[in-house]
């Protein structure tokens, strides 16, 4: 019964306002299972495969997040059950969303990813390319995607103090867009970023979503 006390030791951690994403990937159904016994509606995957395949097995009322690097072929797949996708990194991969959800006749939430990280492999936009995708009118045509927010990673460094600098930086991105772009939308509220090694950090700037894995589940195993 470990998952259902890390999960209870974490969700103590949480001030209120903040959300907690179980991140599930790579961990089997059995595992998801507990702690959605103990409570828990929200689960992030970052494959859309293993992703359909838990959504199609486990209970209806789960809350599936994508949270990895996502292609634009895949996108089908997911769009009838999704509830969030954190990695909107383009124009072109937010309008593939909508184009699919639009299809399911649903309206999908979209965190617009941003790249604060000191490593190349991170993805996401940078704040300019954001504002620069932000300040054309096309994306407000989108009719079923709904841009809830930002999301980042910070570089993964043993240097605390660089992580709060990276968090504080995406903070003051959403703070800025909140008061100029999305200044009359009550949707755009989230910022999803800390995970099992930075969470407190990320909480301490301004977090409302964390996305928090192995200090719940354990160690994944990749086999």
């Amino acid at each position: 019964m470990f998952v259902a006390e890390n999960l209870k030791n974490v969700l103590a951690q949480l001030p209120k306002g903040v959300r907690l994403v179980a991140v599930s990937k790579f961990h089997p159904n059995e595992a998801i299972e507990e702690a959605y016994s103990a409570g828990q509606r929200i689960f992030g995957e970052s494959k859309v495969q293993e992703m359909t395949s838990k959504y199609e097995t486990l209970p209806k009322d789960i809350e599936w997040h994508f949270i990895g690097h996502l292609q634009t072929n895949k996108i089908k797949y997911m769009a009838p059950y999704v509830s969030m996708i954190h990695g909107i990194d383009s124009y072109k991969l937010l309008a593939e969303v909508n184009k699919q959800a639009e299809k399911v006749g649903r309206t999908i939430k979209c965190l617009l990813q941003l790249h604060i990280a000191q490593e190349e492999t991170k993805f996401g936009f940078s704040a300019d390319e954001c504002r620069q995708m932000l300040a054309t009118d096309d994306w407000k045509s989108l009719k079923n995607v709904k841009i809830c927010g930002l999301m980042g990673m910070a570089s993964n460094t043993d240097n605390i103090e660089q992580i709060k600098l990276e968090f504080r930086y995406l903070h003051s991105v959403f703070k800025d867009l909140k008061a100029t772009v999305f200044s009359d939308s009550d949707a755009f509220c989230e910022l999803s970023m800390g995970m099992s090694h930075d969470y407190p950090q990320a909480i301490a700037e301004g977090s409302t979503m964390v996305r928090i894995g192995s200090k719940i589940f354990g160690e994944r195993n990749y086999n």
